[in-house]
């Protein structure tokens, strides 16, 4: 049987590292190289050996889904570490950003010494697959119809809490499995909130309103925000508006292979700095998306480690402007970085509306 590459990837820094293999506890590392999408398990590579154990609840489902492993039961009486012991694995590579250490100390008590990936995984799963790609691209798809419905029954006296209801509903007739994070819905002065998760404010006239949601399809995620306007939009209201949509698409006007999160963030902060706001823009300009629903690569003014952009990367690229006491801007699209520059995943208007 041909290698999957991950698993082929996997054993060429077990050799980098001196280690005789891998344990792979995070549930997203778990699923992402063994298939599991289970809540109980744990895959070991070996340079010789892919073994998935797990206990005796998830035996029948490791079997369908864990293509190419070899299914061992563990459980109190035999645990993963007695496993790990029996594998004569002296040399072991864990998720350092993962792990607790309570399960470190418990595995080198047993004599094997422990070796940090380093993220290793993490990074691997920034370069999404065909497959994943059209996943996640069906998981934009649900999110778009749900904006596109939630702006029909959005009015006054409506509160920010029985939008969320009404996303989440939608989102699971079409599929979802569910919400990718607690929905965001801010609306009028809470607007400035970046983070302003629903309440029981009711929908006024002239009010802001920021959406942002997303939904888990077989397990990826998206990620989408948009900002309207209920009634009519005031100067103010257009100004700052149109100051984040010129971001936003500036940033897609210069996605590509090569630039760097730092620059993209940067195109983004010039922008809405020179327009007198650079002190309203306070978070970074996006993420990676794909299992988890932030992950690498990161578009920050603090990225310490500068990731250049790749094809195959999903990202959003979602710029704001937040005004205490009066209200904020938040847009955002999820984008698959091509071979030639960009494509836009989220597909709902981003031209300011008044509803």
């Amino acid at each position: 049987m041909k290698l999957n590459y991950k698993i082929v990837e996997i054993r060429k820094k077990l050799k980098e590292l001196g280690a005789k293999g891998v344990i792979i506890f995070k549930p997203e590392n778990r699923r992402y190289i063994t298939g599991f999408t289970g809540t109980t398990g744990y895959g070991i590579i070996t340079g010789d050996d892919m073994i998935f154990a797990t206990d005796f609840r998830y035996i029948q489902q490791s079997n369908m889904q864990c293509k190419g492993f070899k299914i061992q039961e563990i459980g109190r009486d035999y645990t993963i570490f007695d496993l790990l012991v029996d594998m004569n694995i002296d040399n072991l590579a864990v998720e350092d950003d993962f792990i607790t250490y309570n399960t470190v100390r418990t595995i080198e008590n047993k004599g094997i010494n422990i070796l940090p990936l380093n993220g290793f995984i993490t990074k691997l799963r920034m370069i999404k697959t065909d497959e994943e790609i059209n996943i996640i691209k069906k998981a934009a798809e649900i999110t778009d119809l749900a904006y596109e419905d939630i702006l029909n029954k959005i009015k006054p006296g409506v509160s920010e809490r029985e939008i969320v209801a009404e996303l989440e509903y939608f989102m699971k007739r079409k599929g979802a499995d569910g919400p990718s994070f607690e929905f965001i819905v801010a609306s009028g002065k809470r607007s400035s909130m970046p983070h302003g998760v629903a309440s029981d404010k009711k929908i006024e006239n002239g009010d802001f309103i920021t959406i942002d949601m997303g939904c888990i399809y077989k397990g990826y995620c998206s990620d989408f925000t948009r900002t309207f306007v209920v009634g009519k939009a005031n100067d103010e209201q257009r100004k700052i508006y149109n100051i984040v949509l010129k971001a936003q698409l500036a940033v897609i006007d210069n996605i590509r292979p090569g630039i760097s999160g730092f620059e993209l963030d940067k195109i983004a902060r010039d922008i809405i700095g020179a327009a007198g706001y650079g002190g309203n823009f306070g978070h970074g300009l996006g993420h990676g998306v794909g299992l988890e629903i932030h992950e690498l690569p990161t578009l920050s003014p603090l990225n310490k480690e500068t990731i250049n952009m790749k094809p195959g990367m999903i990202i959003t690229d979602e710029p704001g402007i937040y005004i205490p006491d009066f209200g904020g801007v938040r847009i955002e699209d999820l984008i698959l970085v091509t071979e030639n520059g960009c494509e836009i995943l989220s597909k709902a208007n981003k031209e300011l509306l008044e509803i």
